[in-house]
């Protein structure tokens, strides 16, 4: 079973969206777009456990926080899922409600034209709607999940029709518990998925396996209550021993024999045991156990995420549909590509939200799904779409560098290692200058992406375009003209420059002042891979000698870093090479208005949550 499609009205930041699945996804887009909200709209339809939390929303969980009667109307959170790939066995279970679905036109089949001629046609697909309000009698916010079809959608939410259906098509939790919704969210702590409080992973772990391999709760408290906290070999003996003593001659209610005091780790009962229950784990090096609260934040994140593959393994059959946000948090780079591997493998479907190239690098560009949401609250979805005759080795070879230019807002296209390592070395200088108004292309979110060759950098255009993404290109000028097909994709930058010499190298000899150069010799002159077969720099030569000994220099160093260093012994702009400043300017000043307007990227994804206006 797999989330094929997800319309959002009236939630948190969305007023309203929809948000097509097909499989495994990573959901990408700038902070606070909507990805952790679609999450969370997926645990309330799905999430079997998410109604012990009271109440189910809150005010900020409706757009603009506006929850109460506009118009005598009630605002209403609506959130439907459609679920295809469908097994036997949730046919059989849901057979009422389902319908069929057309894939090719991502919504339902009866709806097409000729529908009840081709009623046997298209695959079945299981609508499920969560309905969130507000009851003003009440003063309360109540929410339930049911079957979209038939529709029959209540009149009024309150705890009673949630619970007990009133005769409406409730989609209880045995019905989610049939679908297998698992979501990780970030930032974890562990202090409810670690305990065995209700609807908690331990305690669904506790669940599953009773019932496999019987009571889990009754054993555990006859163990508890054989526990001799107080045995005559204790230090707590002589204080029970006077205790009892106390008792009988204060509190005796009858002349039989004393009562004795007695001292237990528990009150017996399944919901103190819950609460005091407490996982205890060895850190390496060492073996002694400390709570799981002590633990390190990568470790806590991996004994989350185990627990929740515990789980999926005792569903079984595949059928887990896992959301994950930010995974990588505290990991390290080997640990996210494992992690992803092997949930995509092991889970029906994979819904991750992620920051990390290392997790997105993971996913094929057919599985990226781009996020945008407009000033209107309407949320969009699409998949990235390569131009048809972009070749998709060229995508598997650059994968690193198109994860982060997914995560990017503007991309910067250049031809080499030189150009990808100069470009950052200019912005520093341009920054540092405190008479140059300059917002870094790190800050701006602007990505470099090295296209290996002049030729190549062309390519690109249309590709990152389709993104939704501004697209810059710079290279030098080619040996022979760029074929007609390649210089028509051109026309797909944003901005687009061909520098006048016929490397980078003679670029930065004509461009930057005898004084860098000198300054840079100096500098280069002591590494040990300075190459010697370009001769020393000494003080008596001219300009045009230094000059053509950098170029020497820089040509017989390609790739080495040495455009970098020259460029970091330039004193601000007036000693910059005027081909790329120009440029990275021009990129700040399109930009600029949009940082200024509050989309520069935020270190953290929190405002996802935020409601329009709030």
């Amino acid at each position: 079973m797999r989330v094929r499609r997800l319309t959002l009205q009236n939630f948190r930041g969305v007023r309203q969206g929809t948000v097509l699945l097909d499989g495994h996804s990573l959901l990408v887009g700038s902070n606070s777009v909507g990805k952790s909200t679609v999450c969370e709209a997926l645990e309330l339809v799905l999430g079997p456990e998410r109604m012990f939390r009271r109440p189910v929303v809150d005010e900020y969980d409706f757009y603009g926080a506006q929850y109460q009667p506009v118009d005598g109307a009630l605002p209403e959170i609506r959130l439907e899922a459609v679920m295809t790939d469908l097994s036997p066995a949730a046919e059989r279970r849901f057979g009422p409600h389902l319908r069929r679905w057309s894939s090719q036109r991502n919504d339902f089949a009866d709806l097409e034209p000729g529908a009840l001629e081709q009623a046997d046609t298209g695959e079945w697909c299981l609508p499920v709607v969560f309905l969130g309000r507000f009851d003003p009698q009440e003063d309360d916010f109540f929410g339930g999940s049911f079957f979209a079809h038939p529709e029959n959608v209540p009149d009024g939410l309150t705890e009673e029709t949630s619970a007990l259906g009133s005769g409406l098509q409730s989609f209880a939790r045995e019905d989610k518990r049939h679908c297998g919704f698992l979501y990780l969210r970030p930032n974890r702590t562990g202090n409810r998925a670690l305990t065995f409080q209700r609807g908690s992973l331990l305690d669904t772990i506790a669940r599953l396996e009773a019932e496999r391999t019987g009571p889990v709760w009754e054993k555990a408290l006859t163990d508890i209550a054989a526990v001799a906290v107080a045995g005559n070999d204790s230090g707590f003996a002589k204080i029970l021993s006077e205790l009892t003593d106390r008792v009988d001659r204060f509190v005796g209610l009858s002349a039989a024999e004393p009562k004795p005091v007695d001292l237990q780790v528990s009150e017996g009962t399944r919901e103190h045991l819950r609460e005091v229950l407490r996982l205890f784990i060895a850190t390496q090096p060492g073996s002694h156990g400390v709570p799981f609260n002590r633990l390190s934040t990568g470790t806590l994140n991996l004994l989350v995420f185990a627990l929740l593959t515990y789980i999926a393994e005792l569903k079984g059959d595949h059928s887990v549909i896992f959301a994950m946000e930010e995974p990588e948090i505290a990991l390290p780079p080997h640990a996210q590509r494992r992690l992803v591997d092997f949930v995509t493998k092991r889970m029906g479907q994979v819904i991750v939200t992620s920051h990390s190239p290392y997790v997105i690098e993971k996913f094929d560009h057919r599985s990226i799904v781009v996020l945008g949401r407009n000033e209107d609250g309407e949320l969009s979805s699409a998949p990235i779409a390569l131009p048809s005759d972009f070749k998709a080795k060229r995508y598997r070879d650059n994968r690193r560098q198109f994860a982060e230019a997914v995560l990017a807002r503007a991309v910067l296209v250049v031809e080499g290692d030189t150009e990808a390592d100069l470009i950052p070395a200019v912005a520093d200088v341009l920054e540092a200058d405190p008479s140059v108004d300059y917002l870094h292309p790190d800050l701006a979110g602007v990505t470099v992406f090295n296209a290996q060759n002049d030729i190549s950098v062309p390519l690109f255009a249309p590709v990152f375009k389709a993104l939704g993404k501004p697209v810059y290109g710079i290279h030098d000028t080619p040996v022979r003209p760029l074929a007609p097909d390649v210089t028509a994709k051109a026309a797909d930058f944003t901005q687009y420059q061909v520098i006048p010499y016929k490397g980078i190298e003679d670029l930065l000899a004509k461009e930057t002042p005898a004084a860098v150069h000198r300054r840079f010799l100096t500098t280069v002159a002591g590494r040990d891979d300075y190459p010697d077969k370009c001769g020393r720099p000494h003080p008596n030569m001219d300009d045009g000698t230094v000059q053509a000994l950098t170029f020497e220099v820089l040509k017989a160093r390609k790739a080495y870093g040495y455009g970098a260093a020259l460029v970091a012994e330039c004193a601000g702009l007036v000693e910059l090479p005027p081909s790329i400043t120009n440029l990275l300017i021009q990129i700040d000043s399109d930009l600029r208005p949009a940082v200024g307007d509050g989309i520069l990227p935020a270190v953290t994804e929190s405002g996802d949550d935020a409601p329009a206006g709030a």
